[in-house]
């Protein structure tokens, strides 16, 4: 395996200046990303639910067959000494998109380094956002088919806006879908092995997250790795008094959140949420669905949409009693997060640092800092042919997966006309033009509608020249058939959907192709986080 970095054109300005710790973003968090040892300091002099946490994580984890090693690891939790890393997605199908194995990946490399040279226990945890609700966002999974990405959603209508938690898999339609899935894939010596995998995991899955986890643990079987269900109720238990403080604190939150999102936005950076004075940062479940709260003027909490209406005793009540009624939003999730967990840092996409860019007076409201925030690393896989294809047509690996190959097909084919087709059609038209006008002069001199049906008459002429030029370039498309399909691969496998591979791709074809030793061999290398991205030669 080989491992290459490169740069990446387009990210937002915000991601930017943060990676070269430009002091106009750096103002927005707590800690440079080289001030673990000061980070692990501060969190020693606090303390967390240890005990609690452990026995939830325990139960869950139980619950999908983790291995071994990742309950030796829960038990260190129990050390005060310990920290943990964290990073987090939706239970996507299948995993989901790439960049959620990778995110895995970022959590298992960084926990290593950092414990090797913390000399304390450094655990990776993987929260997984069970009470998230848009299931349109997890229920298909992208595969290449026919040199371009095909969506294949489950056949599963779930209610509107149920949690993902909460959201049990009709076994049945999943694995026909699977069988689906599997179908458009080429056998291969591992076809037959990861299949029954998948489905031996989804026989013993109750809840999309269920489905998912196993999977994980499957992926990475070896490693140090915990999962966490955010939409657990024994969770929503230890988070009760956490709730509580959000209530009372929710001024000071919304305030927070809405003059940091002015101050980003006056410095020239793009603000991701549009947030208010009012928002209460808190969704309330009733019926099977999320309803997000905001504060009145009053002091009454109401829904979005005007679904609830409560007090703040009554909403503290909820809070202490019936916990699982309620969840974090966007904003408030870093903090519960940090609430629960002596957290050294977050692992996040460059979406998730921009929302976290906001967070930092809303940590401050509860006397407590955020904790350091590390762009995860960033994967393109690319195998032998694919690697061939580009030596072959001279095309720049990092330009095909920044801005695609498209120019560079236009080019080639454009170098194999000879003559250039659109260059003497577009002379011919000019020719022609030149050569019918005075018979339009004439036309017009002897009445205009005449002269209006000799335009007619050169528009019809060019209008057959240019279908000329589209059945030329038919037969010429059909003659160099195999090098315009050989640009369209590296195309999907590269710049899929005009974008990068780990945002579209999913794990199966890979795994599929290759087996999943690769992932062991990438967890094992040493990557920095202060790339951009890599490619990795499979």
């Amino acid at each position: 395996m080989r491992i290459d970095p490169i740069k990446l054109k387009g990210q937002s300005k915000l991601i930017e200046d943060y990676r070269m710790n430009d002091q106009r973003v750096m103002q927005f968090f707590d800690y440079h990303p080289t001030n673990y040892k000061t980070r692990v300091s501060e969190l020693q002099q606090r303390s967390f639910q240890r005990e609690a946490l452990v026995d939830v994580l325990r139960t869950m984890n139980h619950r999908w067959d983790a291995p071994k090693q990742t309950f030796e690891t829960i038990e260190q939790l129990k050390d005060e000494n310990s920290v943990v890393v964290i990073g987090g997605q939706q239970a996507g199908l299948l995993t989901g998109p790439l960049y959620t194995i990778n995110k895995v990946i970022s959590l298992i490399q960084f926990a290593r380094k950092q414990q090797t040279a913390l000399n304390t226990p450094v655990i990776p945890l993987f929260w997984i956002a069970g009470e998230d609700h848009d299931f349109a966002e997890i229920n298909h999974i992208y595969l290449p088919m026919k040199n371009k990405m095909t969506k294949f959603p489950i056949n599963q209508h779930v209610q509107e806006r149920l949690p993902v938690s909460d959201t049990d898999i009709h076994t049945t339609d999943a694995q026909l879908w699977i069988e689906q899935l599997f179908r458009e894939l080429p056998e291969t010596n591992h076809t037959k092995d990861f299949y029954e995998t998948i489905i031996n995991c989804l026989n013993e899955s109750q809840t999309y997250v269920d489905f998912f986890a196993r999977l994980i643990f499957h992926l990475f079987p070896d490693e140090d790795l915990i999962l966490l269900d955010s939409g657990d109720s024994s969770l929503r238990k230890i988070e009760s008094e956490y709730f509580i403080r959000f209530i009372e604190k929710q001024q000071d939150i919304a305030n927070g959140i809405y003059e940091t999102s002015q101050r980003l936005r006056r410095v020239g950076y793009t603000v991701v949420l549009d947030a208010e004075v009012d928002d209460a940062h808190l969704f309330y479940h009733q019926n099977n669905e999320r309803i997000l709260l905001k504060r009145l003027e009053t002091g009454e909490w109401e829904g979005k949409q005007g679904e609830v209406l409560f007090t703040t005793n009554e909403l503290k009540d909820i809070a202490l009693n019936n916990p699982e009624l309620l969840s974090n939003n966007v904003a408030t999730r870093p903090i519960m997060q940090e609430l629960l967990f002596p957290t050294l840092a977050f692992i996040g996409g460059h979406g998730e640092i921009s929302y976290w860019a906001l967070l930092k007076d809303a940590f401050h409201s509860f006397d407590i800092k955020m904790p350091l925030v590390v762009p995860r690393l960033s994967f393109t896989y690319v195998d032998r042919h694919i690697e061939k294809l580009l030596n072959a047509y001279k095309v720049t690996l990092s330009e095909a997966i920044n801005d695609g190959v498209h120019l560079d097909k236009m080019n080639w084919l454009a170098s194999h006309e000879d003559p250039p087709i659109h260059q003497m059609i577009e002379a011919m038209k000019a020719t022609i033009s030149s050569s019918h006008q005075p018979l339009r002069q004439v036309a017009y001199n002897i009445r205009p509608d005449i002269g209006e049906l000799a335009d007619k008459n050169l528009y019809h002429i060019q209008a057959n020249i240019d279908f000329l030029e589209r059945r030329m370039r038919q037969a010429l498309n059909k003659k160099y058939e195999k090098p315009l399909n050989d640009f369209d691969m590296l195309m999907l496998h590269l710049h899929p959907e005009g974008g990068l591979q780990e945002r579209v791709w999913n794990i199966l074809p890979i795994i599929n192709k290759y087996g999943q030793e690769f992932i062991q061999q990438l967890v094992d290398q040493t990557c920095s986080f202060n790339e951009d991205h890599y490619v990795v030669y499979i």
